[in-house]
């Protein structure tokens, strides 16, 4: 949950919505599996800017960020990348991919009129899509380019899951209320045990970031906070996985191949 003993989407809630909650039995603790994989879902500089800055300083030259909860998001998930490297778990990455001519938006195009806009900025000359360097991915990673938000919308996550032996995800990344909550609905029709890392979630809409923790909560996974995960992670047992070699793959690569 939040910092506080109340969850972050309460303030959200009213009085009936709490009590409906509680009276149909939604939000029971499932807990986390035995194999889990840690997924990392689209933190690249589209979603985070180049920096921290306050969000309508940032939309400004990325028109996808979060601002400066996206930086505290990154601090979160660079520990729990750190805790399941030193552990042996495989990190998945997932991030966009786009043509030159961006003919492959398909619906993305439909509802934000500034779609269009070249993906990199001529500023920084950074790549939108590449994942932030604070957490890049290294060469025993998992990268995954996908066109549309969930992490498994025609991608080869659930093959990689299932080649890994994974039971379980810990979910992290942005936009909560997009592509987490997308990745999530999916992983949970797969019928995989999800945990949902608070601290490493983050939104450009704080409404929408409370009130989709709680719907992922009370129906589809655990909202869990990151030192309870990185307890979790201390807690397994090494060499559950048999990872990628990484030999003579180039790190930070996020291109599709």
């Amino acid at each position: 949950m939040s910092s506080t003993d109340e969850p972050v989407w309460n303030k959200f809630l009213t009085e009936r919505d709490k009590a409906v909650f509680a009276a149909a039995g939604y939000g029971a603790r499932q807990g986390f599996g035995k194999r889990p994989a840690l997924v990392i879902i689209d933190v690249n500089y589209a979603f985070c800017g180049d920096k921290p800055e306050p969000i309508l300083e940032s939309i400004k030259r990325w028109r996808n960020s979060c601002g400066e909860e996206a930086w505290d998001g990154v601090a979160a998930i660079a520990k729990l990348v750190m805790a399941a490297r030193a552990k042996g778990l495989p990190i998945i990455y997932t991030t966009g991919t786009r043509r030159a001519d961006n003919w492959d938006a398909g619906s993305w195009s439909w509802k934000n009129r500034r779609n269009g806009e070249a993906p990199k900025v001529p500023v920084t000359n950074r790549d939108g899509n590449d994942i932030v360097d604070e957490i890049a991915p290294g060469p025993k990673d998992l990268v995954i380019s996908k066109l549309k938000p969930s992490g498994f919308a025609g991608t080869p996550m659930a093959s990689f899951l299932t080649l890994l032996g994974a039971d379980s995800v810990l979910v992290t990344g942005t936009t909560t209320s997009g592509c987490v909550r997308a990745t999530v609905l999916d992983a949970f029709s797969l019928n995989y045990r999800i945990s949902v890392i608070e601290e490493g979630c983050f939104d450009r809409s704080e409404a929408s970031h409370a009130i989709n923790l709680c719907d992922m909560h009370a129906k589809y996974a655990d909202v869990v906070k990151l030192e309870e995960t990185l307890s979790f992670i201390e807690s397994l047992p090494d060499g559950l996985f048999e990872l990628p070699s990484g030999e003579g793959v180039r790190p930070f690569s996020v291109a599709a191949e």
